[in-house]
């Protein structure tokens, strides 16, 4: 495995404080905030796609990562094309590309060009590619944020089946009914600072801040 993930005193900009926190491996991470707090940035950072103004991130050991954005870039190709696609820039053969449609129940699709599916199917689409890859570590950026009710539900069985398979999940929400569903430990972030980590359960019911508990109960508008 390519966990733990460790961030020394990583700082980006005026966005994200110097912080130090470990990824381990195992039980989803939720990273927590409101609008603003620097959760996408930070999962750019872990990600690596962006480099810290000052600081240091390190993996353990090479490994695989993939990472799915709120609105994923959709190619002019088929949805079986994109995800072959994304086999083949990988250096991966590309049979398995139909049965990671089929994992996401787009399986129906697959002929369809990628730009005409619903926002829903585009989101699921963008996790078939990730999970045809098979990564050790799955990085969501506020993947259901512009989705209905019944599109978050699909997508959040996919994200339990990654899990299910064995896959780290590090997603980042400000919704905290979707923390509580998904999250087996919750970082929650505060104007670009880690104030408070603790499992999702003692998170809600015994939060250790005042920032986490004004958030939990709707009184901290801003990041």
């Amino acid at each position: 495995m390519m966990l733990p993930l460790r961030l020394q005193q990583v700082s980006f900009l005026h966005i994200i404080k110097p912080l130090s926190i470990d990824i381990e491996a195992g039980p989803s991470t939720v990273i927590l905030g409101a609008n603003g707090a620097g959760k996408s940035v930070l999962m750019r950072l872990m990600h690596g796609l962006l480099a810290p103004t000052s600081g240091r991130i390190a993996w353990n050991s090479p490994g695989r990562q993939a990472m799915v954005f709120q609105h994923p870039v959709m190619l002019r190709r088929s949805a079986l094309a994109s995800v072959a696609y994304a086999l083949r820039v990988a250096g991966r053969d590309e049979s398995p590309a139909m049965e990671a449609l089929k994992e996401v129940g787009l399986a129906h699709v697959a002929h369809r060009p990628a730009r005409v599916l619903s926002g829903g199917e585009q989101q699921r689409l963008a996790l078939a590619r990730a999970w045809a890859l098979h990564p050790e570590v799955l990085f969501l950026d506020e993947p259901t944020a512009s989705l209905d009710p019944s599109a978050t539900r699909e997508i959040e069985t996919v994200i339990r089946a990654f899990d299910a398979a064995g896959t780290k999940i590090v997603m980042a929400t400000h919704n905290l009914g979707q923390a509580r569903r998904l999250g087996d430990e919750v970082i929650y972030l505060h104007q670009g600072r880690v104030v408070e980590r603790a499992p999702a359960e003692k998170f809600f019911s015994q939060p250790a801040t005042a920032e986490a508990a004004a958030f939990i109960k709707g009184e901290l508008p801003w990041g």
